[in-house]
C-alpha cells in the first residue's frame, strides 16, 4: 500500500508540475505585449541620456560637486569643477565613469553615481504589420516590445521573426534587428528604444 500511494503521489506530483509549466507558458503568451521588451545580445542596449533630460549627479560625502541639472538642447550639462560635458547619447553609467575620471584631479577615488530623475519625452515610429503604427511619444527608458505593445501587436501576417529597428547615427544609419520568437524562448536579452528609432514590421 505504501509503495502504491508513493507512486500515486509521484504522478500526481508529475501532473501538477506539468500543468503549472503549461498555465506559465500560456499566461506568458498573454502577457508579452505587457512584459519589458527582450531581444538578441547583439543589440542589448541601456537607456541613453537625451536633451532635456533631468539628472541629479551624487558625489559621495561632497555636497557641493553634487547636483540636479538639466541636460541642455546642445546635450550637455555644467558640473563644477568640470565645466560642460557631453551628456547625450551616454548611458547613467558611462556618464557617471566619465565625471568620475573627470573629478579625479581634485577628488581622491570620487564615487559618483547618475541618476535619471525625468527623461523628458523623445519620439519613435513604429510602421508596418501592426494594428496602430504611427508616431509615439517615448518618456523614459522604454523597450521594443513595449512599443510594439502601445502600437496595439502584430497584425495576422507580420513577420515577427525580423523586426527591423532604424537608429540614426552620426554616420548614417543602422539597421538592428529583433526577433519575438526569442523572446517566447526565453532566449533574448532587453532592447531599449532611443529617441529617432523606427521600428519596421514586416
Amino acid at each position: 500500500m505504501k509503495q502504491a500511494s508513493f507512486v500515486t503521489l509521484t504522478v500526481l506530483a508529475a501532473a501538477m508540475s506539468f500543468a503549472s509549466l503549461v498555465a506559465a507558458q500560456a499566461a506568458g503568451t498573454d502577457a508579452d505585449k505587457k512584459k519589458p521588451a527582450q531581444a538578441p545580445a547583439a543589440v542589448n542596449d541601456e537607456y541613453r541620456v537625451g536633451p532635456g533630460d533631468k539628472l541629479r549627479i551624487e558625489v559621495y560625502k561632497d555636497q557641493q560637486l553634487s547636483q540636479s541639472v538639466q541636460v541642455r538642447p546642445d546635450g550637455k550639462i555644467t558640473l563644477p569643477l568640470i565645466g560642460d560635458l557631453e551628456a547625450t547619447g551616454h548611458t547613467p553609467l558611462e556618464l557617471r565613469d566619465t565625471i568620475a575620471a573627470s573629478l579625479k584631479d581634485y577628488v581622491n577615488n570620487p564615487t559618483v553615481t547618475v541618476i535619471v530623475v525625468e527623461a523628458l519625452a523623445s519620439q519613435i515610429y513604429v510602421m508596418g504589420e501592426v494594428t496602430h503604427p504611427g508616431t509615439m511619444q517615448l518618456y523614459g527608458p522604454t523597450t521594443i516590445l513595449q512599443a510594439l505593445a502601445m502600437a496595439g501587436g502584430f497584425k495576422e501576417f507580420a513577420n515577427t521573426k525580423d523586426v527591423k529597428v532604424l537608429r540614426p547615427t552620426k554616420t548614417g544609419m543602422d539597421t538592428l534587428r529583433f526577433n519575438y520568437k526569442d523572446v517566447l524562448n526565453g532566449d533574448a536579452k532587453p532592447f531599449y528604444l532611443r529617441s529617432g528609432d523606427t521600428v519596421i514590421v514586416p
